[in-house]
């Protein structure tokens, strides 16, 4: 018997699913037409020139309803500052003049010798006031090389709390609230790019770990088929991850290629697309779609030609929809020739013309499940809850959807039938199912029963038992949103 208190209840597996007729589909994110958001404009960005950048390179974009702000952590300029942009719309964004860097809006002060690479922001909305925000960067600097994490109540003034243990540079973390965890997402190399695991319920000590304490975790396989121009093995270049609803989503992002060196030569991004993967335990994960949910456009002269990073958060919650945050390179914008380095390894034309880009998806949107002219079924597993009022998330304006509540017999429990059941025959994100003359779900609460959707000609995306008439979810909401006052919807 599947608790389901907690969270909108995804189709994305086979998790809750007894027995179905319905057709299953998943969603690919579509461009937001105000994409990019933000590209490189301060001198910061620009880089003098050589890797012009204004995107998350992981780092962060996050709702933080204390001032109402929709907020953008990055990376400005290639290798060097990190930045915050804010935006009361999600789409026009500013860059404040902060004291961290007088006369810019950079968050950390680094010593000149020092290049940051990968870095990821968390707003930890359940933290004491000094640890509100969570942050890991990646430093290079001449002879070394090390992760380091930070804390900070206000996202722009950081405390530095020491390395972490040895990990690559694409490294990263993540929080599971379902277990408790604060999770390390370890680059490491197994013969190609992959990742190792650690976790703690402490987020200091999470980032240290003992060589070879950390668990193999996640790499590529024969699913994950080579670019048909690249032709190349795949490899796992990082995984990004956040808790949405009942389940953990994940960005897996998968490298096509080409190498560092022969992406130097030809001054043009490495390819990265963004896959999804969906979790229930934060540990194993299922990619059902081994296309890209966010991809590299592979056309020159575009601004996301390649190099896709997933911003820390994944996604924010806006109304019916979900607003994904990403990275991006062009390749254009350098005074550096294809081949050409400038003043550090990695200071070439392959890494310039970053900016951020904006797609979005339906809320719940990942997955279907579909029904054509004849009528389909899907009948749940047991399940058990506490709330008392059905919503759906369904797209039916030209056929109808119907639910009964089942007993273990299989048979329909008046008054929750299906010839009692008002159909629902509209799209919407939130419906709520209710039937004629009968009460709500109350005397159903505790109790295990199953429930079976009669769906016509439309999509059923998720379901959920509320305890409001306002259908809270009680599930978590990723990076937030404007209309939530926490990371939970209740």
């Amino acid at each position: 018997m599947l608790p389901i208190d907690t969270g909108r209840q995804l189709f994305v597996d086979d998790f809750l699913i007894e027995h179905s007729t319905l057709r299953r589909t998943y969603h690919a994110a579509r461009l937001h037409p105000a994409s990019p958001v933000l590209w490189p404009q301060t001198t910061l960005e620009l880089n003098n020139g050589h890797c012009p950048m204004a995107a998350p390179f992981n780092d962060g974009a996050w709702y933080d309803p204390t001032d109402r702000l929709f907020k953008l952590w990055y990376q400005a300029g290639w290798f060097d500052g990190t930045a915050l942009a804010v935006s009361e719309d999600g789409l026009n964004w500013h860059r404040p003049d902060l004291d961290v860097v007088p006369g810019t809006n950079a968050v950390i002060h680094h010593p000149t010798t020092y290049r940051r690479d990968g870095a990821l922001v968390w707003l930890d909305a359940n933290a004491e006031s000094a640890s509100r925000y969570k942050m890991f960067v990646y430093w290079r600097w001449p002879g070394g090389q090390a992760g380091h994490i930070y804390r900070s109540p206000d996202g722009v003034h950081w405390q530095d709390l020491g390395a972490t243990s040895q990990c690559g540079d694409n490294s990263n973390f993540f929080h599971n609230p379902f277990r408790g965890r604060w999770v390390f997402s370890i680059r490491e190399s197994w013969n190609r790019r992959a990742r190792s695991y650690h976790e703690h319920e402490d987020f200091v000590t999470a980032s240290r770990w003992q060589d070879r304490a950390q668990v193999r975790w996640a790499r590529t396989d024969r699913l994950d088929r080579p670019d048909r121009f690249l032709g190349l093995k795949t490899q796992l270049y990082d995984v990004n991850a956040v808790a949405y609803e009942s389940i953990l989503l994940g960005a897996f992002a998968i490298f096509h290629g080409p190498e560092n060196p022969d992406a130097a030569r030809l001054g043009r991004p490495k390819i990265n697309d963004i896959q999804l993967a969906y979790s229930r335990d934060g540990f194993h994960w299922h990619r059902p779609q081994r296309e890209a949910f966010i991809a590299s456009s592979r056309h020159w002269g575009d601004w996301n030609y390649g190099y896709i990073h997933a911003a820390g958060g994944l996604c924010l919650v806006m109304d019916d929809e979900l607003w994904f945050y990403f990275g991006a390179f062009s390749g254009q914008g350098s005074v550096l020739h294809p081949g050409e380095t400038g003043g550090f390894e990695q200071d070439n034309a392959m890494y310039a013309g970053g900016a951020t880009g904006l797609a979005t998806l339906r809320r719940d949107g990942f997955a279907s499940l579909d029904a054509g002219p004849e009528q389909g079924v899907l009948s749940t597993r047991p399940v058990r809850f506490s709330g008392n009022r059905l919503f759906v998330n369904v797209d039916c304006p030209t056929g109808e959807l119907r639910v009964e509540v089942v007993d273990e017999h299989g048979d329909a429990i008046p008054p929750f039938t299906a010839s009692l059941c008002r159909p629902i025959t509209r799209n919407s994100t939130k419906a709520e199912v209710v039937w004629r003359d009968g009460p709500d779900l109350s005397d159903m609460a505790g109790l295990r029963v199953q429930f079976r959707f009669l769906l016509r000609q439309g999509s059923l995306y998720s379901f959920w038992v509320s305890d409001s008439a306002d259908g809270c979810s009680h599930g978590y909401l990723a990076a937030g949103g404007p209309n939530h006052a926490s990371q939970q919807d209740c």
